[in-house]
């Protein structure tokens, strides 16, 4: 089937389909409806309808009571979504002094409206970034994406002693204020041995070795 273009699709399909994606991205479990009922906070009938409609489109493998997977035109359209959203998460943080706790949200409403040419403008006039302010990578304009190598959750990094922080989830903006607090940020350096980091912040940083100086 040929790929649908993100903008032929509704907010919700959108939205759908980039949260299918990302769920897998750093190693997560693939979406179950159950987790995208949670995720969305509607009843898993409801998503059910949705998913089957996807999947109709072309755009979703689905069985009942499996995960649910994208297809090439749903990934497709899944990646283009969250070019579009990381992107404009980093426009807000670099050019409109947003806080990084502040803009997932706002880009949830703005990545619906924007055109190609605005995106591009924005990817443009950022200086092409590779990664989001939350150290996600930006999929180019091909729809390209890879993670960084060795790239571990900080929980399970107790025996790399000296790390570099490059990602930090923003999937709650108050575990960010805490990442920030504790000054593991994206690019930060840290010792892993004797860390007082809380559990639920520790197991939302991902980390790689560093050598150090």
């Amino acid at each position: 089937m040929p790929s649908l273009h993100p903008d032929a699709l509704s907010p919700v399909a959108q939205d759908y389909l980039k949260v299918i994606w990302s769920q897998t991205e750093w190693g997560g479990s693939p979406a179950t409806t159950s987790d995208l009922a949670a995720r969305f906070g509607t009843s898993a009938a409801n998503v059910t309808e949705t998913v089957r409609r996807l999947a109709s489109q072309g755009l979703l493998d689905y069985t009942p009571y499996k995960p649910v997977r994208l297809t090439e035109a749903g990934r497709s359209a899944a990646v283009a979504m969250v070019r579009r959203h990381r992107l404009i998460e980093t426009f807000l943080v670099n050019m409109l002094g947003y806080g990084w706790d502040e803009v997932h949200d706002e880009a949830e409403r703005l990545e619906h409206a924007v055109s190609d040419t605005l995106i591009e403008r924005l990817d443009a006039i950022l200086g092409h970034p590779t990664t989001d302010p939350h150290g996600d990578p930006i999929p180019d304009a091909d729809g390209h994406t890879a993670l960084p190598d060795g790239a571990v959750l900080l929980a399970d990094a107790e025996l790399l002693g000296s790390v570099r922080v490059i990602r930090v989830s923003d999937a709650d903006p108050a575990v960010l204020e805490l990442a920030r607090d504790h000054g593991l940020q994206p690019g930060q350096a840290c010792e892993v041995s004797g860390s007082t980091v809380p559990e639920r912040l520790a197991r939302a940083v991902w980390v790689v070795p560093h050598p150090g100086d």
